[in-house]
């Protein structure tokens, strides 16, 4: 009687921490799909990397759950490598610091889209959802714009 009671006990157990673990399993891979989803669901930046019709450097900034599309930053009296003259898109879903030209100085991909600051040319560019950050200082998101960046620090708007 005693050996029959310590079996149940011992079953009673081993179904209660099988089904502790399988709960716990299942939470675990519920909220990690979860934060998964709203981590990539706005999407990332799309940045094309190439050059305007002088040979200037420039840039081309989207992003289509932001609603924001062809916003060029060209680079005035600046020139690239001859092999950059074509145009390469690179998107910012994941960590990736290798642009054609200039540096990636900061990057947060946790939540896309996330933050990309450049330094290209000796200009701070920074990517935000709410406003793009242009040597420091805040410029409206517009699509369609273009923003000539000079070699002398000054910035204006086509």
């Amino acid at each position: 009687m005693e050996t029959q009671r310590k079996s149940t006990t011992h079953d009673n157990v081993v179904k209660h921490v099988g089904l502790a673990f399988g709960l716990a399993l299942l939470l675990y891979l519920g909220g990690y799909h979860l934060i998964e989803h709203y981590r990539n669901v706005k999407g990332p930046w799309r940045v094309t990397f190439g050059t305007d019709g002088h040979g200037q450097p420039k840039i081309s900034i989207s992003h289509e759950r932001l609603s924001i599309s062809n916003v060029a930053l060209v680079f005035q009296g600046q020139r690239t490598e001859p092999s950059i003259n074509t145009e390469t898109t690179v998107v910012f879903d994941t960590p990736k610091t290798n642009v054609p030209f200039g540096k990636v100085v900061f990057l947060d991909t946790t939540f896309l889209p996330g933050t990309v600051t450049f330094d290209l040319f000796g200009h701070e560019i920074e990517l935000l959802p709410r406003t793009l950050v242009v040597d420091l200082k805040e410029v409206a998101w517009k699509s369609g714009d273009t923003i000539r960046l000079s070699h002398t620090g000054e910035s204006g708007r086509d």
